[in-house]
This record gives structure tokens, C-alpha cells and sequence, in this order.
């Protein structure tokens, strides 16, 4: 019953809005041939939003015939509408509005500081516009930073360009970006790219700020120098510059020292030429995932994999496991001995490796756990896998087990092994082979033979 009567008492709100019975304010919405005089009760704006509670308290409002009177010029008619059935009975209804004009709508909610509607805007924006917040992410930051209260819109739009950096940083717009959100960006641990990848972005934004300056570095003079060092300054910094790696330090860094901190360049010079004298080194955009050789969205696309989602894959905010690396081979030794050592018995893996003297990634599933039984395990759960481009996921295969009894192989002399022939081992001198396929479908592109990897990384896969 109480259900009933409320409702009935907010439909009578509703019709009061329409009949207009009582009203003491006018609000001009809108301007020239777009403006729309619409008519309200000062009693239930004050009541309902601080704008009006203090606009009413502090008199600002224009007084007329004993009519209170409020002009809105930047508000459109359509929406200021929406806004005032809101007010009045506390429906609202967005199903008919774009996305920009959803946000249109937040930003005139929040200089009304109805405090209740920001939050719901937001989370409609976030749950059923994520397709307009990604058409243009420079220009949606550039308008949500202007507002402290957007929170959740802000941290969503963060989130998602470092979860896919690129729709950002290879976007045509990206040197328009505002040096404060840029800083922002670079100071976040979760920002998805490449490092070197990530400095040479920073160059281009810098050049774009100055179009006057050369392109070709070879040309620049010392007023350059001083002006782009003017322009980054507070961005270099973030950087995280010892995890390049020395061949791209080398060739894109060293060159523009003069951009860097001293103390910084003396540091990396240090730590290329002597790496057994650590400095305080930044920690890894990818420390939640300890890998020198992938990605965090590579990870990803494993548990896609493990969970064999056809359809849909997992993003890096709704993955649902974690990957704890056990071993890494230029750390703990390149020979079978110390991969069982370091992986016997533990569980679930995944492995990781990157073929020399390539961007080409190769690795496999085992679902149950390695050991020196000699045994082999039959399962339809485990896969292999390749990367042409390591930093290219759209790159990637998989391959599962067909199911016979050479799925997973687990030799004493041997490293890992995956299918009969094999499909993909580790041999007792540290090379690789592919002799398939065999137990996994063929990959093309995946290298077959003997082949060597440059490292390779084992890690364990534990379920969130």
C-alpha cells in the first residue's frame, strides 16, 4: 500500500509540473529561436537542488510581475526539461538521448549539484555509452577534468584508455591532448604500451607543441633544445626509462640526453653499463604481471584461452585470474634442470618465450602441473600458442589438444613438452623444437624445427 501511495503522490507532482497551478518562476531555457519559456514552483526547486536553494537564499534571482525569473541560455530546451520532471517526481528517462547529449546533461546536473542525478548520469554513461565515451577520448577528458564531481566517468575513461592505449595515443588527436592530463596518463601504473613506445609519443606531442622545431632531431639547435625542454618539462620524468631496453636506449634516448634530468642520464648510463649497480629503479608499468617479455593484455587473451571464450575476451579490468611469475630462464638458468626445479609440482602454468632475434612470441598451456615422472597426461584444457608480432595481440593463434595422451609431457631429461612428435619441447641443451603437428593443430607462421629463444618465463595460474 505504501508503495502505491507514493507513487500516486509523485504522479501528482508530475501533473502539477504540467498544470502549472501556483507557479511563481520562469525560466528562460535556451536563446534566440531556441529559447523556451518554461514554468516552475520555487518551494520544490529549492527544495530539490542546492542551485536553486541558494539562488533563492541569496536572492539572486531576477524578480518580475512576483515572478522569480531565471535565465539558461546554455541549456537547451530538451534538456532542461528532462531535468525539471526529475526535480518534480523524480523520473528520468535517457534511452532517447545520444551520447553527447548525455553528457551535455551532466555537466548542466552538476551546475545544478543534483547530486543524486551526477552519479546516475555517469554510471548510464559508463554501462550503455561505451561506444560514444571511445569515438572521442581526448575531447570527453579534456570536458570530464573540468569537473571534479565526475568521478566515476573520470576513473572509467582512465581505465579504459590504459586498458587499449592505443585508441588514444595513435589517435590523429592525441598531440592536441592538454599537457595536465597527458601527466596524468604518464603517471599511471596501468598505462598498457611499451615504454619506448610511450617516449617516442611524448616526442611527438612535444614536436606538435612546436611545429617551428625540426622533426629531424640531427637539426635542432640549443634555443630547441631549451624549448622542448620547456614544454616536457614535468613529462620526461615519468618516463620510466629503465625498462627500455639498451638497444632502444641507445638509439632514441641517448640521442636527446640533453632532454633527461643529469642525474637521470648518469643513472641510466650506469645501470646499461653496469647493471649489477642497480639504482632505484622505477618499478614496471607491468607490475602486476612480472614479464620481460609481454604485456598485460597478453595475459588477457591467455585466460580468454584457459576459459575458452570464442565469442568474447576478457579485458585487463575483468580478468580473472592472476599469473605469478615461478620462473624466468636468463634468471634462474636456461637448462631443464632449472625449469623443474623452479616449476615441478606447482600447478597450472603458462608458458612464455620469445624467439631470437624476432617479435615472435610462442608458449603452451599446461592445465595440471610439471614433473620428472616420464609420464604423459591426455587433456582437451591445454593449448599452444603464437605471436607473429609480440607487440600486436591481433596477431595472435592458439592451438588446443586434440585429447590423446601426449597432451602434456613430462620428461626427467628434458624440459617442457607439449604433444607427441613433440608439437613444442624444450630439448636437454636448452633448444627449442617443433616437430608437429601432431596432438596440436598446425599454426602457420609458428617456427618448426629447431629453434632458439632469447627467454622464456613459466607462471603459475591461480584462479581470482
Amino acid at each position: 500500500m505504501s508503495h502505491e501511495y507514493c507513487q500516486e503522490v509523485l504522479n501528482d507532482f508530475e501533473k502539477l509540473l504540467t498544470t502549472e497551478i501556483g507557479y511563481d518562476v520562469i525560466i528562460y531555457a535556451g536563446e534566440n529561436e531556441n529559447m523556451k519559456e518554461f514554468h516552475a514552483h520555487s518551494s520544490i526547486l529549492c527544495t530539490r537542488t542546492q542551485y536553486f536553494y541558494t539562488a533563492f537564499s541569496n536572492e539572486w534571482a531576477e524578480k518580475k510581475d512576483e515572478k522569480f525569473i531565471f535565465k539558461k541560455p546554455n541549456v537547451s530546451p530538451e534538456l532542461f526539461k528532462v531535468i525539471l520532471r526529475f526535480i518534480y517526481c523524480g523520473k528520468i528517462d535517457l534511452t532517447q538521448l545520444q551520447g553527447p547529449k548525455v553528457l551535455k546533461l551532466l555537466i548542466v546536473v552538476d551546475e545544478l549539484n543534483i547530486q543524486s542525478l551526477i552519479s546516475y548520469i555517469q554510471n548510464y554513461l559508463i554501462k550503455h555509452q561505451d561506444e560514444f565515451l571511445q569515438q572521442n577520448p581526448i575531447g570527453i577528458l579534456e570536458t570530464v577534468y573540468q569537473h571534479e564531481s565526475f568521478t566515476d566517468l573520470w576513473n572509467y575513461c582512465l581505465e579504459k584508455i590504459c586498458e587499449e592505449p592505443k585508441i588514444l595515443f595513435e589517435s590523429g588527436k592525441f598531440t592536441s591532448l592538454k599537457a595536465h592530463v597527458l601527466k596524468l596518463l604518464l603517471e599511471r601504473d596501468d598505462l598498457g604500451l611499451d615504454e619506448c613506445f610511450i617516449w617516442d609519443c611524448l616526442l611527438k606531442w612535444g614536436l606538435a607543441q612546436n611545429p617551428s622545431i625540426s622533426q629531424d632531431i640531427t637539426k635542432w639547435s640549443k634555443e630547441d633544445i631549451t624549448i622542448m625542454e620547456r614544454s616536457l618539462h614535468g613529462l620526461v620524468p615519468l618516463i620510466r626509462f629503465y625498462h627500455i631496453s639498451p638497444e632502444d636506449f641507445l638509439d632514441k634516448v641517448h640521442p636527446l640526453r640533453k632532454l633527461l634530468p643529469k642525474d637521470l642520464v648518469n643513472d641510466l648510463l650506469t645501470f646499461h653499463i653496469a647493471p649489477n649497480r642497480k639504482p632505484n629503479v622505477q618499478p614496471s608499468r607491468q607490475s602486476k604481471f612480472d614479464s620481460t617479455l609481454i604485456e598485460r593484455q597478453h595475459f588477457a587473451i591467455f585466460s580468454s584461452w584457459i576459459d575458452k571464450k570464442e565469442n568474447s575476451h576478457y579485458n585487463i579490468r575483468n580478468n580473472p585470474y592472476k599469473f605469478n611469475l615461478i620462473y624466468r630462464a636468463s634468471r634462474d638458468g636456461n637448462t631443464p634442470a632449472a625449469f623443474h626445479n623452479k616449476c615441478d609440482n606447482k600447478g597450472a602454468t603458462i608458458v612464455v618465450a620469445k624467439v631470437t632475434n624476432s617479435v615472435q612470441i610462442v608458449g603452451g598451456y599446461n592445465p595440471f602441473q610439471w614433473d620428472s615422472s616420464n609420464q604423459n597426461k591426455s587433456t582437451i584444457d591445454s593449448f599452444i600458442y603464437f605471436f607473429a608480432d609480440r607487440k600486436s595481440i591481433i596477431t595472435a593463434k592458439v592451438s588446443y589438444s586434440n585429447g590423446d595422451q601426449h597432451s602434456i609431457r613430462n620428461f626427467s631429461s628434458l624440459g617442457l613438452g607439449f604433444g607427441a612428435g613433440c608439437d613444442l619441447y624444450q630439448n636437454s641443451d636448452g633448444a627449442w623444437h617443433r616437430n608437429g603437428p601432431r596432438s596440436y593443430p598446425k599454426i602457420d607462421g609458428m617456427p618448426v624445427g629447431r629453434f632458439n629463444v632469447e627467454d622464456f618465463e613459466v607462471f603459475l595460474v591461480i584462479k581470482k
